[in-house]
């Protein structure tokens, strides 16, 4: 005898509503709700008067309250939220920003900040103002730079603004205080998502092709605060998950069960057809190297950005081997494949191009104007293993 089924007790759960603890500093950072209480001495410290001893009275003020459990509140919400470098310096300056409306004053107790948590950061004067130069092993364009003991260190403050003019510093370091920043984006932040759909399109032999996808607008948005970085960093950040893998879904409806070559020219003719072509002075007013997720968000791009986003989809749909090949006003891609065609030897390996600029272009086919030219560099796109 089969017995029937229980009926499911259905529990009445009450809502339970979000209390929110409102502290000292409370801000919105890219869509997370932070807050911070801070010791007196933090609202307390002044740049007066305009010179070295004014940063000597601001350092003295801080210094001699209770600062370490602010910095370790700092500390921690960096980790929680996953922070590289950059989401550091925008945490710290924001923080900043929210504790004084003083321009100075608030860069002062970022450098004190940046300082604690191990940062290389020099405090300078220009016309009477603070300016603050961050100590990094890689380039940052278009950025005011100065040497201090064969090291760089740059105003990112200052990134596309061009020089601060004149400026007068310390020789000394904040002991401990060592560690360069990195622009690397090895790994995505832990935002709460705020996800937001878009749909791309193109036609291919007569035939018309989509893909839908959400995108984050959170990540979207601290993306857009970087400063020009070397390749590698674009070429070698992720993309975010969910956005990857819708569009990966799209994408593998139409190649699966094509030949390899079938399937990896249709994603290269998809990123060459889905988006408008635009130089980065036409569309932001300045150079403007995208990441993968960006190129996806904005509705036009350049050669640059296509060869980051390729390069990223190729290799997660294929596993191929893949490289930035950059020429001195042209950037294409080039595979690890046994194809014939148009192609570049890096190092002892040679590679095909693949140019998601080259509209219709197929694997082999080089631009006329760069077949037989030498590219200025390669750029490694490491393989996830």
């Amino acid at each position: 005898m089969i017995e029937e089924p229980k009926k499911p007790i259905v529990k009445k759960v009450e809502k339970v509503q979000e209390i929110v603890v409102s502290k000292d500093i409370n801000f919105n950072f890219f869509g997370q709700k932070l807050g911070f209480n801070i010791d007196g001495s933090f609202k307390r410290a002044k740049f007066y008067p305009y010179d070295q001893s004014g940063i000597l009275n601001f350092f003295d003020t801080i210094a001699s309250g209770d600062y370490e459990h602010t910095v370790a509140e700092i500390k921690a919400t960096a980790s929680r939220l996953n922070l590289n470098d950059w989401g550091v310096y925008q945490l710290v300056t924001q923080f900043s920003n929210n504790v004084t409306a003083n321009k100075d004053d608030n860069k002062l107790l970022s450098w004190f900040i940046f300082n604690k948590l191990g940062y290389e950061v020099k405090v300078g004067l220009a016309n009477k103002h603070v300016i603050l130069m961050h100590y990094s092993k890689k380039i940052i364009y278009s950025t005011p730079n100065y040497n201090f003991n064969n090291k760089k260190f740059y105003v990112v403050a200052n990134y596309a603004k061009g020089s601060v003019g004149k400026l007068y510093t310390y020789k000394q370091s904040y002991p401990g205080a060592n560690k360069a920043m990195d622009l690397e984006l090895s790994s995505l932040p832990n935002f709460e998502a705020n996800l937001k759909s878009k749909s791309v399109s193109f036609r291919q032999l007569g035939k018309e092709y989509s893909a839908s996808y959400h995108y984050d607008q959170n990540l979207i948005d601290f993306m857009a605060t970087y400063p020009q970085a070397d390749y590698e960093t674009y070429f070698n950040s992720p993309m975010n998950e969910s956005t990857y893998k819708e569009i990966a879904t799209d994408l593998k409806k139409y190649v699966n069960n094509q030949q390899a070559s079938v399937a990896i020219n249709f994603v290269l003719n998809f990123v060459q057809k889905a988006f408008k072509y635009e130089r980065d002075h036409q569309q932001f007013g300045r150079e403007k190297v995208m990441f993968a997720d960006e190129t996806l968000y904005y509705s036009k791009s350049d050669c640059e950005d296509r060869a980051i986003l390729f390069s990223y989809l190729v290799k997660e749909l294929f596993g191929v081997g893949v490289i930035g090949v950059k020429y001195s006003d042209h950037m294409a891609t080039a595979l690890y494949i046994p194809m014939e065609g148009d192609s570049v030897k890096a190092g002892r390996r040679k590679f095909v191009i693949a140019d998601p600029t080259y509209i219709n272009a197929n694997i082999g086919q080089s631009m006329p104007k760069y077949k037989r030219k030498t590219p200025d560099s390669f750029i490694v796109v490491k393989r996830d293993d």
